[in-house]
């Protein structure tokens, strides 16, 4: 289910949204801060362990992709756009442990330009760098993924 504005500015209500999702959801990630332009999420150690004792690595993908999809959602008009993930490389640094957490924003100016190149080509390509770090503060893993932004009707 795809919300048709933009998401809810309350954390509590927007994490309702992507529990929708039910592997996000039992992965027990929550979004701590939602605003246009910026979102902050984590999730917890449990239930995400792996054999080795430490968060499973399918997870922290999962919470490197998630931000992708709250940021459009919060920040563009969804009535006039929506977002497509061409691509992703995530680096894993650390063995991760503890609650994890990612902050993923974008900038005003480019908000601007990716609207106007997506209104004049019917699509524009960005790109997010996002770290997702420990309870400590610790990079445990680096993810770069492109994202096509696209006015409704440009896949036909």
């Amino acid at each position: 289910m795809l919300p048709t504005e933009r998401l809810p500015v309350e954390p509590a209500d927007a994490t309702k949204l992507i529990h929708a999702i039910g592997f996000v959801e039992r992965t027990g990630m929550v979004i701590e801060e939602v605003e246009q332009g910026r979102c902050v999420l984590s999730m917890p150690e449990e239930p995400n362990i792996n054999h080795f004792g430490t968060v499973y690595a399918g997870a922290i993908y999962t919470l490197g992709e998630v931000p992708g999809g709250i940021l459009f959602f919060a920040t563009f008009d969804v009535e006039r756009f929506f977002p497509l993930v061409k691509s992703s490389q995530i680096r894993y640094r650390r063995p991760a442990r503890g609650r994890l957490s990612v902050e993923a924003s974008i900038d005003p100016d480019e908000v601007e330009r990716l609207q106007a190149e997506a209104e004049q080509h019917g699509k524009a390509d960005y790109e997010l760098e996002l770290a997702i770090t420990d309870e400590t503060g610790k990079v445990v893993a680096t993810m770069t993924s492109q994202y096509q932004m696209r006015t409704h009707g440009s896949l036909s």
